[in-house]
């Protein structure tokens, strides 16, 4: 399985991920409404002038042409009377008339000189007041009038003029909550037929995103002016709010929240503190009127009959402007026409309370996933199905937004997807790199650095454990070595060592064989494994063939050493057993030392045939399964022995040159009159077989002269002493 470090790595992300989600931050969230207005810049909603809401704008052009802002309250008044003149479903003021008129003729005269100031205040005695004027007009008007809540005390009075009825868990709870307000004068609250506050919650970059139907102020709920203005087009008079937990919610006992509002004839759906999340139109002049066409009445009646009207200010010099998902500065005033435009044509956009819960869920289970998939496929392959579903999950939560009007966040499982897989990636690197080194520093010893540079790339090659697979093994032994490391001191014996070791390692290593271990002067070598080697019994006839030419070599460089040191020399000779058949291969050994090595009987029977090569007089024997994988290459029939250990007689080869000697006529000649040779000797014609095999002694190849020779030894024997076949051991 796969290493712990690797799990730390894609946990690590995924666990950080959650917690984040879960703790969801500022920034997080900062993050979040970023997306969610790239989605409704992308696809706003489209502004139909048709819908029954304009906003009356004290504009440029309308303070240039009536004068400065705030206009005296009897030229609000005439405003309002030819908004009720028109036809306006509802009124509303997006502004507060917290204090009485300054403009107020009876203000205004306290500011005369004294010596002209009672005849003015003689001829305005019994005159209705500015603010008077303006009740008698809300009074007799679908008007509302705006409030300003605070979290400190005021005093201010606040007439309720709706009804609250409630479904299901006290909405108080979960309403954003003030304790005071900055309330209209109670002439002009008692006169209108509504009240909204103005209040808006904006996120921490000040950006308008959600507006609230109801807020809570000392105990009880007061509606916003969209809400309310909304309510009083309709000529409703409660409104029905419905909270979790109510009939046909489905909160089973938990708190969630407010979860709609009914006002009049429709239902909107809000959050869990009662606020609405407005989708957007971008700013359109459709949407306004000027407030000084309004007073010259050159607007179209049609333009504001049945509709309800919003009386605000878009004057830069007034400073009422807001920044929205689509737009950097808009007019506060439409930001409350569009809340109404949202809930009139049932637009809907939430961040459904299971939103988040969801999000994580998901999270879990595609870093799991991934992490579970990554370690079996390339990395490459990884990236583009990670990248796949980061794109799915961005493709969904468009989905949601376009077609179900849900906002789901894909950011935060996008990264942690990407978190695991780039930890993930990391620590399989750190994995296969220290796998590749454990590989290196293993086998390098074992196969040549081409091999093993394979090895490192396909790891997943090697079965460490053990498996069954054919092989052919080779044993390699010197002749009369213990007579020779007695003419020398351990200095000079460990350089001969290293000499013959060395040369003859790399010709095993050469042909693709793998070192399995050193026996004191012996090596033991195999084929096919860890490596695939599908000609692996030639490749070892051909390094057993090698390893004797390279014998050759050295003997004659020892000589001309010997010679030039003045001391005596023998020549070197070894034995090379090979042997074919299945062997278990893998790391072998014990919990503190494991070796990669090979068990099987095959393994002993080319122990044993290395051993007959002394008793043969040959350096080269094969056994019968070597011989038959190997097609081309010329083998004679040596003898059938009773090999030490073996219960039968192994049939065993003469290797006798390499492929390019089997397809001469020198070879054709040798196997003939060898042929006849084992032919005689079994037939039991002693002397005409010891006439063959000295004969083949003197004209036969060099190498196998002794062979050759120990057959005419046996047949001078057997004609005195019959001796059986196959009896040499």
């Amino acid at each position: 399985m796969w290493s712990r470090l690797y799990w730390l790595a894609v946990g690590g992300p995924l666990a950080a991920g959650l917690l984040v989600m879960g703790a969801d931050p500022g920034p997080l969230a900062d993050a979040r409404n970023g997306l969610f207005d790239l989605y409704q810049r992308a696809a706003p909603r489209a502004y139909d002038p048709d819908l029954p809401v304009r906003v009356v704008d004290v504009d440029e052009a309308s303070l240039a042409r009536i004068g400065q802002w705030p206009w005296p309250r009897a030229t609000v008044a005439r405003l309002v009377d030819k908004l009720n003149a028109s036809g306006a479903g509802a009124i509303a003021f997006d502004m507060v008339f917290s204090e009485p008129d300054r403009l107020d003729p009876a203000a205004v005269v306290g500011l005369l000189p004294e010596d002209v100031r009672a005849p003015v205040q003689t001829a305005l005695a019994g005159r209705e007041s500015n603010d008077e004027i303006l009740a008698r007009s809300l009074g007799e008007s679908p008007s509302v009038l705006g409030a300003v809540l605070t979290g400190t005390r005021t005093g201010a009075t606040y007439p309720a003029k709706w009804g609250i009825a409630a479904a299901g868990d006290d909405p108080l709870a979960f309403a954003p909550r003030f304790a005071g307000a900055v309330a209209p004068l109670p002439g002009l609250a008692a006169a209108a037929k509504g009240i909204g506050a103005l209040n808006w919650l904006p996120d921490r970059d000040q950006v308008v995103r959600r507006v609230p139907l109801l807020l809570a102020l000392d105990g009880k709920l007061v509606p916003g002016l969209g809400a309310e203005a909304l309510r009083v087009a309709q000529g409703a008079t409660t409104y029905v709010v419905r909270a979790s937990n109510a009939s046909g919610d489905e909160g089973f006992g938990t708190q969630s929240g407010i979860t709609a509002v009914k006002i009049g004839a429709l239902d909107v759906p809000t959050d869990a503190q009662g606020e609405v999340r407005v989708r957007f139109t971008p700013t359109d002049p459709r949407r306004f009127l000027s407030a000084a066409a309004v007073l010259d009445g050159t607007v179209p009646r049609e333009e504001l009959e049945g509709r309800i009207v919003l009386v605000g200010t878009s004057a830069a010099g007034l400073m009422d402007t807001r920044a929205t998902p689509i737009d950097a500065a808009v007019a506060g005033v439409e930001i409350q026409a569009q809340l109404i435009e949202h809930m009139v044509t049932g637009a809907n956009l939430v961040r459904p309370d299971w939103a988040r819960g969801a999000e994580m869920v998901l999270t879990a289970v595609l870093g799991l996933l991934l992490a579970l998939v990554l370690p079996r496929v390339s990395a490459l392959a990884a990236g583009v199905a990670g990248l796949g579903v980061v794109a799915a999950l961005a493709a969904g939560a468009w989905f949601a937004f376009t077609r179900l009007d849900l906002l789901l966040d894909p950011m935060g499982p996008g990264w942690a997807v990407l978190g695991v897989y780039l930890m993930g990636v990391l620590a399989l690197y750190r994995d296969e790199q220290k796998q590749k080194k454990w590989v290196r520093s293993v086998f390098g010893r074992f196969v040549s650095p081409q091999v093993v540079e394979k090895l490192a790339e396909n790891p997943e090659r090697l079965v460490l454990g053990g498996e069954t697979r054919e092989i052919t093994i080779l044993f390699c032994d010197l002749r009369d070595f213990t007579s020779l490391s007695e003419t020398m001191d351990a200095q000079a014996l460990t350089r001969f060592m290293n000499a013959y070791l060395t040369p003859m390692t790399q010709v095993v290593l050469a042909h693709g064989g793998t070192i399995d271990k050193y026996i004191g002067d012996a090596i033991m070598a195999f084929w096919n494994a860890p490596m695939d080697d599908p000609a692996h019994a030639r490749n070892a006839a051909l390094c057993a063939l090698a390893m004797s030419a390279r014998l050759d070599a050295l003997n004659v460089e020892w000589r001309r050493q010997a010679e030039a040191a003045g001391r005596p020399f023998s020549p070197v000779r070894c034995g090379i057993g090979l042997a074919t058949g299945p062997c278990c291969v893998g790391n072998l050994g014990s919990d503190q030392r494991l070796e990669y090595s090979c068990l099987g009987d095959d393994v002993n029977l080319a122990s044993r045939i290395e051993g007959a090569t002394k008793s043969m007089r040959v350096d080269i024997l094969v056994s019968e399964a070597t011989r038959a994988a190997v097609a081309d290459l010329p083998f004679l029939e040596a003898d059938l022995l009773m090999l030490k250990g073996k219960s039968r007689a192994s049939q065993l080869y003469l290797l006798a040159g390499d492929a390019a000697f089997a397809g001469s006529d020198a070879f054709d000649t040798l196997a003939r009159r060898h042929a006849a040779l084992m032919s005689a000797y079994g037939a039991g014609h002693f002397s005409l077989a010891r006439a063959a095999a000295e004969a083949l002694a003197s004209e036969g190849p060099d190498r196998l002269s002794r062979f050759y020779t120990l057959y005419a030894e046996r047949c001078q024997d057997a004609s005195t002493t019959p001796t059986p076949a196959g009896s040499i051991s």
